[in-house]
């Protein structure tokens, strides 16, 4: 996309913030979560965020609404585990298409009201404030999660042999969101919050092969998580070997997330940003708990 990447080259672009964080804050029971279609479900659904883009469409698009309102160029998509491996957990493995296209759908018209790429005389957000003339195009990127398994290490430490997931069964996952994301409109395809690289390579092998089937190619972001103070992420690998492992893909921009917060984490991206051979994406939390179980980072920090 050469308006992205044009954009890319004059300054900085934002972000949206976390969205875990800001479904909590409605206080939904389990109720909330089923909605009428899902009330009858067998198990619990409390904690199934991706599926409130069915049940509570209104909250995801007015979060996304607040994060547009706030300054952010790129919203993510509400499905950081919209696999069927994630979602086997809530018996919903079927529901991978329809999550990920309804929460697409959901960020792109969100993303369309507040752009001003066509429009002059520009638009008044719901807050009011809007410059007219003030041309601030706004993407949609569609979020491919990282799973609950890990393809290259044994959850059972006395048969590191063992495998609870397969490269083929994740590839087959993310091409099916990979398709969903595209076609609810996502700018972008982001991979993130990566842990396994091998996770990230089968992710990135579905969406390639989505690409060429369909012909409807995006820019990638690629983002993974430093697990500790090593820098290394969960399979091991540092910044640069992480780089390393998936330049082939040529994405549009890679880095990290999460991980110990902004000030742990920078040094890590700063040393991705003196290798990577692309743009460089950030986006830290809010770093560890304190013993009153809150967060003393601030968005500032």
């Amino acid at each position: 996309m050469k308006q992205l990447e044009q954009l890319l080259e004059e300054r900085i672009l934002i972000l949206d913030g976390a969205m875990g964080t800001m479904i909590q804050r409605y206080q939904l029971d389990e109720a909330g979560y089923r909605g009428e279609r899902f009330k009858d479900w067998p198990c619990d659904l409390k904690g199934n965020n991706d599926l409130l883009s069915l049940t509570q469409p209104q909250i995801i698009s007015d979060i996304h609404k607040a994060y547009l309102e706030a300054g952010a160029d790129i919203v993510e998509t509400n499905t950081f585990n919209s696999t069927a491996i994630s979602l086997a957990d809530y018996q919903q493995e079927e529901l991978v298409y329809e999550l990920n296209f309804e929460s697409a759908k959901l960020a792109r018209a969100a993303c369309d009201a507040f752009s001003t790429e066509d429009d002059a005389q520009g638009r008044a957000s719901a807050a009011g404030g809007r410059t007219p003339g003030a041309a601030k195009p706004r993407f949609v990127a569609g979020v491919l999660g990282p799973t609950n398994r890990t393809a290259s290490l044994s959850p059972d430490v006395n048969n590191p042999g063992f495998r609870n997931v397969s490269f083929d069964a994740l590839k087959d996952t993310y091409y099916e969101a990979s398709k969903a994301l595209v076609e609810g409109g996502a700018d972008i395809i982001l991979i993130e919050t990566i842990f396994d690289t091998l996770n990230a390579k089968a992710a990135a092998f579905a969406v390639q092969s989505y690409f060429e089937d369909s012909g409807n190619k995006r820019p990638v972001m690629i983002s993974g998580t430093i697990t500790d103070a090593s820098g290394r992420t969960l399979s091991g690998q540092t910044a640069e070997a992480f780089f390393n492992s998936l330049r082939h893909i040529k994405p549009i921009s890679l880095g990290f997330n999460c991980a110990l917060g902004a000030k742990q984490l920078r040094q890590y991206v700063e040393e991705l940003a003196g290798t990577a051979d692309c743009y460089v994406n950030a986006h830290p939390n809010a770093g560890l708990p304190n013993e009153f179980g809150e967060y003393d980072e601030s968005p500032e920090d």
